[in-house]
């Protein structure tokens, strides 16, 4: 009897067994911002964030997504208007001004939404980064999907005008992918710098328009490499997008190929800037929840 008793009242207190978390958060000891798990198991969210930033973007407005074809096609015209009509530089024979000035954009498109919207994701998302917990790799990540619908929409323009033109690129266009991923590994690699930077330091916000505006024109978009000065071109082929814009033309257009130095270099520096990008995304995301 006595056993029986202590048998039911030890059964009784002893508590059940609390079940595992499903996520478990910690600090990150690793120089990587995210996990690549987690941030695939994630991957739903990335594709919801592009979505909305699409969604947004061209919501309220009178032509919608008409802009996505009108944009490159103004700025291509004004381009042409400054360069080829003001400035009389030269385009590569057989190829109307437009058209070249209109590839040279394919390249900057990816490039400058990139860095612009990769860069301010952090703190226009500020509710969520404070309140809710997910990969805030994804922010940037997302801005690049939503920026290749852009690029998809200028590309297609650029082929139908191609063909139409009876411009037909060479072989070189199976490396198309190569200038567009080093495009995409620059901007993004300053999106995560930038985006980290501006989270405490909003004066970033106000730079980095300035500083993209700036090399607009320090980067062969709508003019040749040719027409730099000879002194001054060992200097102008630092920026690394001279060689990936020279290989975009070469792929598009079938013009000069650039140097194999000239693309090694384009390519090791866009590889850098975004190993670099991540470290320092990395080493300011303990703080965004706090400061934002």
């Amino acid at each position: 009897m006595i056993f029986a008793m202590t048998t039911e009242i030890t059964s009784e207190t002893v508590p059940a067994p609390r079940p595992k978390p499903l996520v478990t958060i910690k600090p990150r000891r690793s120089w990587l911002p995210s996990h690549p798990k987690e941030v695939w198991e994630f991957r739903e969210l990335m594709v919801r964030f592009a979505s909305r930033d699409i969604t947004l973007r061209y919501r309220q407005t009178a032509l919608g997504v008409v802009w996505v074809f009108l944009v490159p096609l103004l700025a291509a015209g004004v381009l042409t208007f400054v360069f080829g009509g003001v400035a009389n530089l030269p385009a590569p024979a057989g190829i109307p001004y437009f058209l070249f000035t209109l590839a040279g954009l394919v390249t900057w498109t990816a490039f400058a939404q990139t860095v612009g919207r990769s860069s301010g994701s952090m703190v226009a998302n500020g509710a969520l980064v404070g309140k809710v917990y997910f990969p805030r790799l994804l922010l940037p990540l997302s801005t690049v999907l939503s920026t290749l619908v852009d690029v998809a929409v200028s590309l297609a323009l650029l082929i139908v005008l191609l063909v139409m033109s009876g411009v037909h690129p060479g072989f070189g266009v199976i490396l198309f992918p190569v200038w567009l991923v080093g495009v995409l590994a620059i901007a993004l690699g300053i999106g995560l710098a930038s985006g980290a930077l501006m989270v405490r330091y909003r004066d970033v916000g106000f730079i980095l328009p300035t500083a993209i505006q700036f090399l607009l024109f320090a980067s062969p978009v709508a003019y040749t490499v040719a027409s730099v000065p000879e002194n001054a071109q060992k200097f102008y082929n630092l920026n690394p997008l001279t060689g990936l814009l020279e290989g975009m033309r070469w792929s598009l257009l079938g013009m000069t190929p650039p140097s194999a130095g000239l693309a090694a270099y384009a390519l090791g520096m866009s590889i850098a800037i975004l190993v670099g990008g991540t470290l320092i995304f990395s080493r300011f995301e303990s703080q965004f929840a706090d400061v934002i």
